[in-house]
């Protein structure tokens, strides 16, 4: 009997820009055993840059669920995010860095980090960085404020899809933001029925 693959050989299959290889496997294997993150993770630094885009196209997607699994690695995810060169793998953890739980002032790093995504030539790269702002204010809104600029900046003025995600990211954190006053006000928000 063969014996089980390991996820890096798994993440191996296909070329660079064309396959994802058997990236949805991985995907369901280590949603089914989050004990297998780590060995998912360590491929984030691997010099394939195929095998680290696949594995961070799969962390993306496994930490919508299962935030929880980035805790050991936290420090290492945003030494990578300001580290990090290839598109692929910039845009992937701009949206799962913002997931682990910070801290104040690691937010403050993560934020200033993702600001100098906004730069990148890559639109994918800017959007996605709109969006893990967006994803910081909820453990840290002291950034509501620079982040809510940047969004009305950018979706005037940005690529399609910076304008498209900013009015929406937008329209979001202006919502929650007009509900928390009501709040701390004492007023009830009023639901339509």
């Amino acid at each position: 009997m063969a014996a089980a693959a390991s996820i890096r050989q798994m993440l191996a299959a296909g070329r660079l820009q064309i396959s994802i290889g058997r990236t949805c496997e991985v995907t369901a294997l280590v949603s089914r055993f989050p004990r297998k993150a780590n060995e998912l993770i360590e491929c984030l630094w691997d010099e394939d840059l195929g095998i680290a885009s696949r594995a961070s196209d799969a962390l993306e997607e496994i930490t919508r669920d299962i935030p929880s699994i980035l805790a050991p690695w936290k420090e290492s995810l945003i030494g990578l995010l300001s580290e990090a060169m290839h598109n692929k793998l910039r845009w992937n953890l701009a949206l799962v860095v913002p997931r682990c739980r910070l801290d104040r002032q690691e937010c403050e790093r993560v934020a200033e980090i993702l600001q100098t995504y906004l730069e990148d030539p890559s639109s994918i790269v800017k959007t996605c960085a709109l969006q893990g702002l967006a994803d910081l204010t909820v453990q840290d809104a002291s950034q509501r404020p620079m982040v809510l600029d940047l969004l009305r900046i950018h979706s005037r003025s940005g690529t399609p899809a910076m304008r498209a995600r900013g009015r929406k990211l937008l329209q979001h954190l202006e919502k929650t933001q007009d509900a928390a006053i009501a709040e701390v006000l004492g007023f009830r928000t009023l639901r339509k029925g």
